[in-house]
Parts: structure tokens; sequence; C-alpha cells
């Protein structure tokens, strides 16, 4: 147990440090990502904070769909944005347009290596998350159609809320998934290793 919570905060941690560098590697952000700068322009508010309140309304949609929130979830709304905004305050964004790319390739490692963490702790997933699986469960509509129907409608609200679209939106886009399918069996303990295989294999 003391492993599992080790990893799932060492893991939603490292997930808030990767949106932070991502941000202020200025390339453009992930889709909701550009939602929450978008968002946080309007009216005024820092990333984190955004994140947070984000996080909290998403999780006003699990209700109609029965989803029961874990202990990871809830974490996941408070701990990203705070550590998205500690990120911010101490790296600045680069001087030049290499060392920039490094940052965002770094900050999208990392944002996979992080979500393996968290994930694979086996407390809950996070609201985001848990409104596709969620949406998955009631509907029967394809996990891949949920997911890139939910990305793209933040992505095109973001965007025209004023929020960072660049080459980092694109690189995200193809980048993340596969790799996420490389480290999430890296942090996956022993103990929820099944269900969890069991699970996908019905997602898929």
């Amino acid at each position: 147990m003391l492993r599992r919570l080790l990893q799932l905060y060492v893991g939603l941690c490292l997930y808030g440090i990767s949106t932070g560098m991502f941000v202020q590697a200025n390339l453009g952000a992930d889709p909701w990502d550009v939602f929450h700068l978008g968002v946080g322009k309007v009216f005024s508010l820092d990333i984190g904070t955004v994140m947070i309140l984000t996080g909290a309304l998403v999780l006003l949609l699990w209700i109609p769909i029965r989803q029961r929130p874990g202990l990871g979830t809830i974490s996941n709304v408070i701990v990203l944005g705070l550590a998205a905004n500690a990120t911010i305050v101490v790296i600045p964004t680069p001087e030049s347009l290499w060392l920039q790319s490094g940052m965002m390739v770094i900050a999208v490692i990392l944002n996979a290596l992080a979500t393996g963490m968290y994930i694979g702790a086996g407390f809950g997933p996070g609201p985001r998350d848990g409104l596709m699986t969620g949406i998955h469960a009631r509907t029967g509509w394809s996990i891949r159609g949920i997911r890139t129907t939910i990305e793209v409608t933040v992505l095109v609200i973001g965007y025209f809320l004023g929020g960072s679209v660049g080459i980092g939106t694109l690189v995200y886009a193809l980048a993340i998934g596969p790799l996420i399918q490389v480290c999430l069996p890296w942090f996956r303990t022993e103990s929820i290793a099944r269900p969890v295989l069991k699970k996908e294999k019905v997602l898929s």
C-alpha cells in the first residue's frame, strides 16, 4: 500500500511538472491545457487554478454516468494544478528554439511516465479519463471515439479562448498514446495487474 501511495503522488507531481514544462516551452500545449490556458486568459487565472477548477467541474459530470471517484481521482484534481504552478514559477521559458524543443520533448516523455505511474498505482482514474471510461461504460461507444471527441472539443474551445496551439500540440497528440502504452506496464503493481488487463480487454 505504501509503495502504491508513493507511486501515486510521485506520478501526480511529475504530471504537474510536465504540464508546467510544456507551458514554459511555449510551443503549444496538449488539448486540455490549450483549454486551461484559454480559460485562464479570459478570467485572468493561472493555469494551475484553472486545472483544479476544471477537474472539480468534470467530476460533477461523473454523477449522471454513475462513476465513483477514488483517492487518485481527488488527488489528481488538487496536486496537478499545484505542481504545474510551482514548475512555472521555477522554470523560465528557454531563450532558444532548440532549448524550447528539448524542453517540450522532455515534457511529453515525463508526462507519459507520470501517467503510467499514477494509473498503475490503481487508486482510480483522473477526472478527465474517468469521464471517458464512464461514458464508454454507460453507452458502449468506443473509447477511441469518445477520447477523440472530448479532446477535439476542448482543443477547439481553448483555441478560440486564446489558448496556445502549436507544434507541441501535434507532437503530444501523436506521441502520448504510444508512450503511455510503453510506460504503463512498468508501473503496474502485482495486486492490480490482472484486473487492469481484464478491463483493458473489455474496453478494446
